[in-house]
């Protein structure tokens, strides 16, 4: 696809991943390796790897359905995994993360903006909505990567409506949503659902509920924008 090419800081990379094994030389204690003057990089020296820094730092979150007492208020059984703002510390956490296929129904994973809370009672995702694509039950750990690809590598053109994105596993099916700050900005979210169907190369068409219609409306909600 497309998305792996330009997303190329962003690939599993064992040069990233992986620490550096050049061979340096072992010397003998006080023994003399050159002119003390001379600070010019030898072939042998081990350079650290540097940190790739992403433009806004993530978190993690997990909603576990085996924490869900009857009658709980949504929200009560949802927690913070972890923050990440590098690359190297995201594919860390990813790698070591359940991926879709392998969570149980019922469970929720987001990854959000930090700071923000994957609810449609925060400040930020309260006027906001969300694009969703459903999958058959085991078929949304590759969609899922690259949504999180495209979003924490600021693929999208509006990027800054973007507050998170999460997977609903079910029984039957995977669902992926991308939530964004403001419903009414139709021009922005319909950029973002289509070049998501593009990073994602997916054919069908998507629809776009405003926060406000799910919460009056539940299941009965209409796409307020269709792709």
């Amino acid at each position: 696809m497309a998305l792996v090419d330009s997303m190329a800081g962003l690939s599993i990379d064992d040069e990233i991943r992986a620490s550096s094994t050049v061979g340096e030389a072992e010397f003998e204690e006080g023994e003399i390796t050159g002119d003390e003057s001379d600070h010019s990089i030898s072939p042998n020296t081990i350079i650290p790897n540097q940190p790739h820094p992403l433009e806004h730092s993530w978190t993690f979150w997990f909603d576990n359905p085996a924490a869900k007492g009857k009658g709980a208020a949504w929200g009560n059984s949802l927690r913070s995994v972890h923050t990440f703002a590098t690359v190297e510390e995201f594919w860390s956490l990813y790698n070591n993360i359940h991926k879709p296929s392998k969570l149980i129904g019922g469970a929720d994973l987001y990854c959000f903006k930090h700071k923000i809370e994957p609810k449609w009672e925060d400040p930020i995702c309260a006027n906001g909505g969300k694009w969703t694509i459903a999958f058959p039950r085991t078929k949304a750990d590759t969609p899922w990567l690259y949504t999180l690809l495209a979003m924490i590598g600021e693929q999208f053109d509006n990027g800054d409506e973007i507050c998170g994105a999460v997977v609903n596993v079910r029984s039957k099916q995977e669902k992926v949503s991308i939530w964004t700050k403001n419903a009414t900005n139709e021009t922005a979210q319909v950029s973002i659902g289509k070049q998501w169907k593009e990073f994602l190369d997916y054919n069908e068409s998507i629809g776009f509920i405003v926060h406000d219609d799910a919460k009056k409306q539940e299941r009965y909600a209409k796409s307020r924008y269709t792709i």
